[in-house]
């Protein structure tokens, strides 16, 4: 009855696209997902981050990967699935934006001269942004002890200590480090 009362009150204010939408019978569960949950997503997304266009984006993509997992026909309580995995990607946008801001302030540092062209500035951005996202796709310890070795220049010993494994394991971690970058260079 809550449902009916919503989509009723939804109705009223609707474009003519949006009534179709509400009219058309729920064929599949990503339908019934999207028409019952991207209104309340976007809201949660617009108050945790303040921007209207950033909730859209994130909501959006929350719903592609939803779709692209085959998942939607079988979560059991979708407002928590579905604000984990926006809370994920918003975090993996804020890695990306951090990746570039430091990037753009490294560049600010460098003589001009010596400074990339915007095309260069381009290709490296996506560069980093796809080895983000290669390690991104690895195990939390994989990847932090690939980047202690390369960005904190720590010693196999340190990083052991830091994660709290053995040095045969860090080893094991950076050469699963390293084959993700090499499947990377070569693709």
């Amino acid at each position: 009855m809550r449902t009916i009362l919503k989509r009723a009150s939804a109705l009223r204010h609707a474009s003519p696209g949006r009534v179709r939408l509400f009219m058309r019978a729920p064929a599949d569960p990503v339908h019934t997902l999207y028409v019952e949950h991207h209104g309340w997503l976007q809201g949660w997304l617009r108050r945790k981050l303040g921007n209207v266009f950033e909730a859209s984006d994130i909501a959006h993509d929350t719903f592609v990967n939803v779709i692209t997992s085959g998942m939607a026909g079988r979560i059991e309580q979708p407002r928590p699935f579905l604000a984990t995995v926006a809370r994920h990607l918003v975090i993996r946008q804020h890695r990306r934006r951090l990746l570039e801001r430091a990037y753009l302030d490294t560049l600010a540092l460098l003589p001009a001269e010596l400074a990339p062209s915007p095309e260069e500035r381009l290709i490296a951005l996506e560069s980093l942004q796809a080895v983000d996202q290669a390690l991104d796709a690895l195990a939390p310890k994989v990847r932090e002890a690939f980047l202690l070795a390369h960005l904190e220049g720590l010693s196999y010993a340190d990083i052991a200590t830091r994660l709290g494994v053995s040095m045969t394991s860090v080893k094991r971690y950076l050469a699963q480090g390293y084959e993700r970058c090499f499947v990377l260079a070569l693709s």
